[in-house]
């Protein structure tokens, strides 16, 4: 199984009035993870968007374990749980580098849809063939 690993510090600006991480900075970190993954995949955002995909959001489920505080040092994991032929779902976690312990787990489902709008009804090929190979499936069709 393939996963995509980094490290982030918690800054100031990620933090809100009470001294954690605003709950919208771990969505910023989620998207790192996933763009992190689809790169070690050989699949980067210009090379996709030049190949007229765009890979959208179209469910986000986190669940908030605990709060991170500024200046801590995070491990965002990032790998692939399951892929539909319609659709690929990423299973993330942001945990703290000292301790191990999970700040957030969240499953985000993403699509693909042509660069005006438009929902492919499948995957295009070049990425349902990695999302295949990475989770070692038959090839949907």
């Amino acid at each position: 199984m393939m996963k995509h690993i980094f490290e982030q510090k918690v800054f100031y600006s990620d933090t809100d009035a009470y001294g954690v991480v605003w709950h919208g900075s771990y969505l910023r970190w989620l998207e790192m993870g996933r763009v992190g993954l689809c790169e070690m995949m050989g699949h980067k955002i210009n090379d996709l968007i030049n190949q007229n995909i765009t890979l959208p959001v179209v469910n986000l489920n986190v669940k908030y374990k605990s709060s991170a505080r500024l200046e801590d040092e995070m491990i965002i994991e990032t790998e692939i749980s399951e892929f539909k032929g319609f659709s690929v779902t990423f299973k993330q976690s942001i945990k703290s580098k000292e301790t191990g312990k999970t700040f957030i787990e969240a499953d985000v489902v993403v699509v693909a849809i042509s660069n005006d709008g438009k929902l492919y009804r499948r995957m295009p090929e070049v990425l349902a063939d990695s999302f295949n190979e990475v989770l070692k499936c038959p090839i949907l069709v």
